[in-house]
């Protein structure tokens, strides 16, 4: 009975604290773990150290990038790439979203895209929606291909504990099962995309909107600022920030495939985790130093807002929950390791929902994989279904979908009459399922299940 009473404890501490949003998640952590401590008498479990130090180092590199203005070279690159191929939109431009996620570590980078995809799909009388909700979801399905990501690192961090048979998933283990598992989910979702929905010119609600001269002036886009990054000109210091960044992002990702590249160290290489915070420390630095970089404003910016949100949030979360699911590990093993053996998808469920409840896909890792692993889910299947970490398009209020109904001045994106029926919950499923789908295809072919 005293299990029930402290997992409904965290649940609600996290369903009050998502509701709150920000850094509330993480704090109402803290007021769980009072009352397990106090309370219940559960001895309090371990933070996550490992993971918060990556995260920050991770948070730190971007950030500088963002500061810099090497993040405006990527995202010209992109706005280029789609304004050359327009007819392509709802393909490209889910694509574009998430290898920039992929590249920056953040989703937040395609607040700047939407309204760039949006002009290039009206102009062309192409359904906004199509690529503008592929878009939105893509942006962070790319979380989980992404080196330098919050979700990925804590998911390394994490495996690097469990090993089986002497052996760990590192990282770019991880990364070779989640890069083709996200990108062929967002194909899936481009391919649907390009038929969703009614063409403009069928559309009656769209046709009765733009019969005003002045709602069409507005949904074409013919009055206010342009949204186009194509007449700003790039300095020589944007560049050589956004190659640093790259460059660092490569060492790291060859340091993870050969480890003979790494220093040995009691007899074993170097871990990941500590690689990925010494180079993504250095990446920052070197922007610093060979820009004109104010150190300043990097603390100002909006990836280093998120990334440190991220830090309580895991802080919190995985705290709490290691809490109770630490006292009661016997217990829990007992009761669910055949369940897992048996039919492990329900772990993937388990995944999605709490994404759902804390709006974060490194939130939910945290929360989950280290439950998943204590309980018996083989370490293959956790990184299989890591794309279910992502659940919070299931109702349409996480920032990135709700700035792209904002920008389609079309009204094509929208929240529908019953809620769940909005423009993101079909190309979240899609791309959701479809990477979970693969992933277990991939790690069952390299016999690691």
């Amino acid at each position: 009975m005293d299990i029930l009473l402290q997992i409904t404890i965290i649940l609600v501490c996290l369903f009050y604290g998502a509701r709150k949003g920000g850094v509330a998640l993480g704090l109402l952590g803290g007021v769980g773990l009072i009352i397990l401590a106090f309370v219940f008498k559960l001895p309090p479990g371990k933070p996550p150290v490992d993971v918060m130090l990556t995260i920050i180092a991770v948070v730190a590199a971007s950030a500088t990038l963002q500061a810099s203005g090497g993040l405006e070279v990527l995202l010209l690159g992109a706005e280029k790439l789609l304004r050359r191929n327009p007819k392509y939109v709802s393909i490209l431009a889910p694509f574009v979203t998430c290898i920039l996620t992929m590249l920056c570590g953040t989703g937040h980078v395609v607040y700047t895209m939407l309204p760039i995809i949006y002009d290039i799909a009206i102009k062309n009388n192409i359904r906004p929606e199509r690529p503008m909700a592929a878009a939105s979801v893509a942006s962070q399905m790319g979380i989980l291909a992404s080196p330098v990501s919050v979700a990925v690192v804590s998911l390394v961090a994490f495996l690097a504990k469990a090993p089986v048979d002497g052996q760990v998933i590192d990282f770019i283990g991880v990364l070779s099962i989640t890069i083709p598992a996200t990108l062929t989910g967002v194909l899936a979702i481009g391919i649907f995309s390009w038929f969703r929905g009614k063409d403009l010119d069928k559309d009656e609600a769209f046709q009765a909107l733009i019969a005003d001269p002045e709602k069409r002036a507005i949904v074409y886009g013919e009055t206010g600022p342009s949204a186009s990054l194509l007449g700003k000109s790039l300095t020589a210091s944007q560049w050589t920030a956004m190659w640093i960044f790259i460059g660092a992002i490569a060492v790291v990702a060859l340091l993870g495939a050969f480890q003979s590249l790494r220093p040995v160290m009691g007899g074993k290489p170097m871990s990941m985790v500590l690689t990925i915070q010494m180079f993504m420390l250095m990446a920052g630095a070197l922007i610093i130093m060979f820009t004109k970089t104010d150190p300043s404003t990097i603390g100002k910016t909006e990836v280093f807002r998120a990334g440190m949100i991220a830090v309580v949030a895991v802080f919190g979360i995985a705290w709490m929950a290691d809490t109770v699911f630490e006292a009661h590990l016997p217990i829990l093993k007992a009761t669910l390791t055949e369940l897992v053996k048996t039919q492990p998808w329900t772990f993937a469920i388990a995944l999605l929902l709490v994404s759902k409840l804390v709006n974060s896909q490194a939130a939910a890792i945290s929360a989950m994989v280290p439950v998943g692993l204590a309980i018996g889910v083989p370490p293959a299947y956790i990184v299989a279904f890591a794309a279910a970490s992502y659940g919070y398009y299931i109702l349409p209020t996480y920032p990135s979908d709700l700035a792209a109904i904002q920008f389609d001045r079309s009204g094509t994106t929208h929240i529908g009459k019953f809620v769940i029926n909005h423009s993101f919950i079909v190309p979240g499923l899609l791309g959701v399922s479809t990477s979970c789908l693969v992933g277990y295809l991939l790690v069952s072919s390299r016999g690691m299940i």
